[in-house]
């Protein structure tokens, strides 16, 4: 039988590794998202920006599964399949009307946003372990770079 420090750092454990599932999930997500938007944009420099966000959020989601073993978890191995995808990326191929850059850099910001809220919630909410604390933050301020980025990208878009 298991004493109640036992059962509480496993439930401690279990909110960490949940948590961090969630986070890998969206970042499958995301990159698939950037990888579609990169389909839909006409411009070749927003395409390649496009390219290195993909990049950047399938290196999100190698770092968090990394943090994920070294807790002896197993991973998930790909995006999720549910309703609530519309938050971060789901909507994107109907959002792209006529394949404007325009459409997809709001859609982008839509899902950044999406991205950095819930990073932003996860680490105040949340006590990590320093390691994954110490990712996950590095991380969270790429995101709220790229959100800064793509603004600045829309609007020279909105100026064209």
């Amino acid at each position: 039988m298991k004493t109640t420090k036992e059962i509480a750092d496993q439930n401690i454990h279990d909110e960490i590794t949940s948590n961090l599932q969630d986070l890998l999930v969206k970042n499958y997500d995301a990159e698939k998202g950037f990888a579609k938007a990169m389909g839909n944009a006409k411009s070749e420099n927003l395409k390649q920006f496009l390219k290195r966000q993909a990049a950047q959020r399938s290196r999100f989601a190698t770092e968090i599964t990394q943090e994920l073993r070294n807790l002896n978890e197993e991973p998930k191995e790909s995006g999720s399949v549910t309703g609530d995808l519309h938050r971060t990326w789901i909507d994107l191929k109907t959002a792209v009307v006529g394949n404007e850059d325009e459409a997809v850099l709001e859609e982008c910001i839509r899902g950044e946003k999406a991205s950095a809220e819930e990073y932003d919630e996860k680490l105040k909410k949340y006590n990590f372990p320093p390691q994954v604390s110490s990712v996950l933050q590095k991380q969270s301020s790429e995101i709220h770079q790229t959100l800064s980025q793509v603004k600045r990208l829309e609007d020279l878009a909105d100026n064209d």
